[in-house]
């Protein structure tokens, strides 16, 4: 196994992902390819945490534990991982992730179709919506609502700037004002909020017709988020920080801490675990949205997720979505807001190696 820790070259803006987070210009990111002793192999991207380099290096920790193991084995490497990672490794929840991407590709590549339908086809096109990124004023969001509904996304996602719960909702009503009663909304301020403060502002999406209420609290706070959920009409939705997923959100799921479950090739553990956790939650007639993984080649495995469940109503890509275009030689085939699945075998999508070594940092 390779790992390169790499830098796109872009603007401020596009890397201040986080509120109040400093960031440096640019995104970084990880590539992890996997060699078989048969001299096939395969690559995808990876989320790079705070320094692409230590996470590079720390993902790197993982070739002894994979050297001698059968590619075709992901149940078992899945398991394996997450045996090793509890006695001293304890990685990110990011690290895992792209290697069990890359078992699956290999299979579905040898298999000769698609990941979607090598996973088992539901479906061949998928709704897309956008979510925005932290804004400093309202007219932006009201402007990339305005340019959602018009580009014919499904909906459209508020990041709020979070100064103040007043000026959070004062901005959501614009943006209903704007794009009128007909066009998917919804919220996930990332807050912190108390029970009291998350109740009120959820009561007040409920009256401009918001179709979620995403991550009012953090994930691990399950006694306020189950009060909540309960105490709201609208769906409350969460758990895509949780770690370990199927497990971490069992619990979840069976006593309906939220409405809709979360989960991502990249912070969730991989496709293995994206899929345990959709099946999980569609036996109890909850759905498991597919968050954004940030990165193209990565939302590609996403898509192909989407194209593999039945419980999952949407694609989710960050605004502006030609901001984020880079990692593949050909776009995500996205087109009037609806992804439509690839025929080709394994990812559909070439990534784009020039760009790759141009932005290489450091590699192993």
């Amino acid at each position: 196994m390779t790992l390169r820790a790499c830098k796109q070259e872009t603007s401020v803006a596009a890397s201040s992902a986080l509120r109040g987070v400093a960031r440096s210009e640019g995104l970084e990111f990880l590539v992890y390819t996997l060699t078989t002793e048969c001299g096939r192999s395969v690559s995808m991207f990876g989320f790079a945490g705070a320094d692409a380099e230590g996470s590079a290096r720390l993902a790197k920790s993982l070739e002894p534990f994979l050297v001698g193991r059968d590619a075709r084995d992901r149940e078992a490497l899945w398991h394996d991982f997450r045996k090793q990672d509890r006695f001293w490794s304890l990685l990110p929840i990011y690290v895992w992730g792209p290697v069990d991407c890359c078992l699956w590709l290999l299979a579905a590549e040898a298999g000769g179709q698609p990941l979607w339908r090598f996973l088992g086809g539901c479906r061949d096109e998928v709704p897309v919506y956008v979510s925005s990124m932290f804004h400093t004023d309202g007219q932006t969001y009201v402007d990339e609502a305005l340019a959602a509904q018009a580009q014919g996304f499904a909906a459209y996602k508020l990041h709020p700037p979070g100064n103040s719960i007043d000026e959070d909702l004062a901005i959501h009503a614009a943006c209903r004002e704007a794009v009128g009663p007909g066009f998917g909304l919804m919220s996930d301020p990332v807050a912190f909020m108390t029970y009291e403060q998350a109740l009120r502002y959820g009561r007040r999406l409920e009256e401009l017709d918001y179709i979620w209420f995403e991550e009012p609290m953090q994930d691990e706070n399950i006694p306020a988020l189950k009060a909540l959920t309960a105490s709201l009409d609208i769906p409350v939705v969460g758990t895509e920080t949780l770690a370990k997923h199927p497990y971490s959100v069992a619990a979840c799921i069976a006593d309906r801490v939220v409405d809709v479950v979360r989960a991502d090739v990249s912070w969730s553990g991989g496709v293995t675990s994206v899929l345990k956790t959709a099946h999980l939650a569609e036996a109890f007639g909850m759905n498991c949205e597919i968050h954004t993984a940030i990165f193209h080649p990565l939302e590609m495995v996403n898509l192909h997720l989407c194209g593999a469940v039945k419980n999952c109503s949407y694609l989710e890509l960050l605004c502006p979505v030609e901001r984020f275009d880079f990692g593949l030689t050909d776009a995500l085939p996205v087109h009037d807001g609806v992804a439509r699945l690839p025929d080709g075998p394994g990812l559909g999508r070439e990534l784009d190696w020039d760009l790759i070594d141009n932005a290489t940092l450091w590699s192993a």
